[in-house]
């Protein structure tokens, strides 16, 4: 078990600490806590998978309102009204000013 100063350190590292590398965070102390390394090793994997999952919802997203964007484009180089092409696809008349000059 750690020390009870050391426990206190990380736990204040992982509630406050702020880094842009919280995996790296981990794995250091891992190394300097070997007893413990299974357990933060755990936590970083956590970490990994949960930026991957963000990563890729947010790649879906992308893709869907890029998808949504081409769709309205042909909407609107068919005629149909910018208020129908709204309504259809749930773009902004912001989003769809980009693409309607």
């Amino acid at each position: 078990m750690l020390k009870v100063g050391a426990l206190h350190c990380a736990h204040f590292l992982l509630q406050a600490g702020s880094t842009t590398k919280p995996e790296r965070l981990i794995r250091e102390l891992a190394r300097r806590a070997p007893r413990h390394k299974e357990e933060l090793m755990t936590i970083a994997e956590y970490l990994e998978q949960k930026g991957r999952k963000e990563g890729l919802q947010e790649g879906v997203q992308k893709g869907k309102h890029e998808a949504l964007m081409e769709i309205a484009r042909a909407m609107l180089a068919d005629g149909l009204d910018l208020a129908r092409v709204m309504k259809l696809t749930g773009l902004s008349e912001e989003e769809l000013a980009q693409i309607h000059h």
